[in-house]
Order: structure tokens, then C-alpha cells, then sequence
């Protein structure tokens, strides 16, 4: 069996995930390369690598200097930064495995597809929830007709309050401008899933949605820039940034390059770094313009109408898909009221049946096995003749950045948005 060999530029958190996974599956993958600009984040993987000839490079210029190093290139870098190394790679000879979003702008996006196509390429999206097994059971029981004609889907993703004010209020997606609108940084996922489990293309979108709470008008009375300023609100915050150095210590490592989890830093050593990082600003007071709550409505094919809501104030995600003979119920509160994770109701009488799904390990918990998953199909999906035939190619990625896109549109203009106009409106020149 020839081993797939991987580079990747960025390893940040997802970087080191999918490294990670791939280094225990030795027999397919072989880690060959890596360009980061953190020494210690570079060291982390060229131990992980096991590989006395990995080569290590600061930045994706020095690594696309060489002569093709890989066959998959991982591009796990922040999303503004996608799209640049993406061409770049595919023009190398590259195939690519991107972190979601594919990038920042829906023209872009595009424009990386059309390259792809031309070149003869292969682009997988990291979507890792169509790698979860809690999702291929719910498409296996859409498929197998029991639930008869689908009429309509809801589906909700709840952020989490200190998950937001993490990543989306202090951290790198809070500015839609510096990075993409909320539900392409978060939500693309759902509304991959969404498109995937549908199975049909959508025609029109409308969407919903403000900054709430993470704002001005909110902060404590006296609540200076910074938590380490001495807040009068004190640790009854619940955003206060001391957290991190006690009951939110797990952030560390996903923004602290240093931080070892290993050898954690002293108390002391995290309220010094919180001094001047961003992470130690109060979230009432940051620059942050990214909603903390929005719905999303979309009416596909065959009239079939579907609801999506991001809220920042509830944790996990939950799945209502209503169709002719039976109702499918699953996610978050489902598994917390009955312990399962999938129900499925008939319409005409009482017969109920319950499922529960157990995840792959490894990951991020919150992607329910998402992250081995794909990296398990990374090796076969490189491997298929056509590239349209991966389980995530880019070219049924484009249609979830499309909605997410059209919903920012919508959100701000108050228009619906005719799905077919907005693309042909945003087709690259070149």
C-alpha cells in the first residue's frame, strides 16, 4: 500500500487535530512537511511526524519554494489566509484538504473550484459532521424512506456563551471584515449537513439576526478594557478573563502557542499573558461585529422548506426533519431527555422507535467523531478516479458557503435573496 504524504500549512489546533490523527494511522499516511511560523507548534508536529526527514518552514512562501514535498496539502491556517495558499498549491500539483471556510468571500470560493476543476485536482472541505456517525444515521434513515416525503427540516447549533465570547467576541472571528459573516466561520457545517440531508438544491433565502449582548450598552457600570484592570463585576462575571487561568483553562492551547498542557503555567503566568492579549479584554468592550444569534430560512426543491438558528445561548446541536410518515427528533435535547439520540415518531399512531449512536473518539468532542472520521476516509476519498465523487468535495461545499453567504445578505439588506442571482452575481472575472 503506498502512504498518502501529507504537508500542512498552519498548525493551530486544527492543524495539530488532523496531524495528530493521522500520525496513529501510520500504515496510510506519512507526515512530510509542516510551515508555521511558531517554533514550538512546528516542533509539536515534526515530533508528531516521526519522520527523521520532515522539514519544518515558517511560512506558506517557503514551503511552496520547494518542489512539490506532498501529495495532500492540509491548509489549516486562519480563513482569511485560505484561498491564497489554496491556488497556490493546486497550481504546485497539490491536492488540498481545507479547514472550513473554504474562504472569506463567496467569489473566492468559487474561483478555487472553478481552479480545481481546470487542473483536474482534488479539494476535500473539512464538512467533519458528514463523518460523524451520528449524521450518516440520520441520512441513512432519510434514505430508507421511513420517514416518507421530507416537508420541512429545523435545525439549531447553540455556540455556547463562553464559546462565543472565546472565539467570535475577543478572538480571531469576531470581525466580520478581518475574517466572514458568523454562520460561514461557525455555521457552514450545519448548513452543509443541512444541503447534504435534503438532497436538493435551494432556490431563495431570507435571514435574521443582531448583535445582542456582546456589546457596549451591556458592560458592567466602571467595567474598564480589561478584566486585569480590576473589573467591579469581579468573578460573578461569567466572561471574566481570569477564568482562564482556572475553570477555562482548556482555551489555552487553541491561542496560546507557548501554553503547555503537559506542564500547565502558573496562575500568575496567565493573568501576566492576559495583560496584552486579546483574550484579557472585557467581551463588553472588544471590536466584535459578528451576530450572537440569527435564523436562517431557505425554501429548496420541491418546495421543501427548512429553518437553521445560531444562537450564541445554548450548547450543542439538535435536528427536527418532518416528513410525511414519521418525524426524526435528535441531538443535544433529545439524548439529554431520553438518553437516546435519534426518535423517530409515526404520524398515524404510537409506535416510537429511539436510536443511540456512539461516536468515533478522537477530536474535538464537539464534533462527535467528526475529526477521525474524516481523517479515516482522507486516504480512500484522495483515491476516487472523479473528484466530484468525494464525500466533501469543494464542488458540494460551494452550495452551504452560497446559503450562508445569501443569509449575511439577506440579514443586512432585508431582502430575500434569489439563490441563482447571488451566484451568477458572484462569479469570478477570471
Amino acid at each position: 500500500m503506498k502512504k498518502l504524504k501529507l504537508a500542512c500549512i498552519g498548525c493551530g489546533s486544527r492543524g495539530r487535530t488532523y496531524l495528530g490523527l493521522a500520525s496513529k494511522m501510520a500504515q496510510y499516511y506519512e507526515i512530510v512537511a509542516a510551515a508555521e511560523p511558531s517554533k514550538e507548534r512546528l516542533e509539536h508536529v515534526k515530533n508528531l511526524s516521526h519522520n527523521p526527514d520532515f522539514q519544518g518552514f515558517e511560512n506558506d512562501d517557503e514551503i511552496f519554494a520547494q518542489p512539490k514535498l506532498a501529495d495532500v496539502m492540509i491548509i489549516a491556517t486562519q480563513d482569511s489566509m485560505h484561498i491564497k495558499s489554496c491556488l497556490t498549491a493546486l497550481e504546485k500539483g497539490y491536492d488540498i484538504l481545507v479547514e472550513k471556510p473554504i474562504g472569506t468571500n463567496l467569489k473566492d470560493i468559487i474561483k478555487v473550484e472553478k481552479c480545481a476543476e481546470k487542473l483536474g485536482r482534488k479539494v476535500l472541505v473539512c464538512h467533519v459532521l458528514r463523518y460523524t456517525p451520528f449524521y450518516r444515521k440520520v441520512k441513512e434513515l432519510v434514505e430508507s424512506g421511513v420517514l416518507g416525503d421530507i416537508a420541512s427540516v429545523n435545525m439549531s447549533e447553540g455556540v455556547g456563551a463562553f464559546h462565543q465570547s472565546h472565539s467570535y467576541v475577543r478572538g480571531h472571528w469576531g470581525v466580520k471584515e478581518k475574517s466572514s459573516p458568523m454562520l460561514i466561520a461557525k455555521s457552514c457545517h450545519d448548513l452543509d449537513i443541512l444541503c447534504w440531508l435534503v438532497g436538493r438544491s435551494c432556490k431563495e433565502v431570507s435571514s435574521f439576526g443582531d448583535l445582542m449582548h456582546f456589546n457596549k450598552k451591556n458592560a458592567p457600570e466602571g467595567a474598564p478594557a480589561r478584566y486585569t484592570d480590576g473589573c467591579p463585576a469581579g468573578i460573578e462575571c461569567p466572561y471574566n478573563a481570569t477564568r482562564y487561568a482556572s475553570s477555562e483553562r482548556s482555551w489555552l492551547p487553541h491561542v496560546w502557542p507557548v501554553y503547555d498542557e503537559n506542564n500547565p503555567a502558573p496562575d500568575e503566568d496567565v493573568i501576566e499573558w492576559l495583560k496584552e492579549s486579546p483574550w484579557g479584554r472585557c467581551v463588553y468592550h472588544c471590536d466584535n461585529n459578528v451576530v450572537d444569534h440569527q435564523v436562517v430560512n431557505m425554501l429548496f426543491e420541491d418546495n421543501l422548506t427548512a429553518s437553521f438558528t445560531m444562537t450564541a445561548f445554548d450548547h450543542g446541536r439538535n435536528i427536527e426533519i418532518f416528513g410525511t410518515k414519521a418525524c426524526l427528533r435528535g441531538g443535544e435535547l433529545i439524548k439529554q431527555a431520553t438518553g437516546s439520540d435519534i426518535i423517530i415518531k409515526s404520524q398515524f399512531d404510537s409506535e416510537e422507535s429511539s436510536y443511540v449512536v456512539d461516536p468515533m473518539v478522537g477530536g474535538y468532542g464537539g464534533h462527535g467523531g467528526g475529526d477521525p472520521g474524516l481523517v479515516n476516509a482522507l486516504y480512500d476519498e484522495m483515491g476516487k478516479d472523479d473528484p466530484k465523487d468525494m464525500y466533501s468535495s469543494v464542488h458540494v461545499s460551494v452550495q452551504s458557503h452560497l446559503i450562508g453567504f445569501a443569509a449575511e445578505e439577506s440579514r443586512v439588506s432585508g431582502n430575500t435573496i434569489d439563490i441563482e442571482s447571488f451566484y451568477q452575481s458572484n462569479l469570478p472575472n477570471d
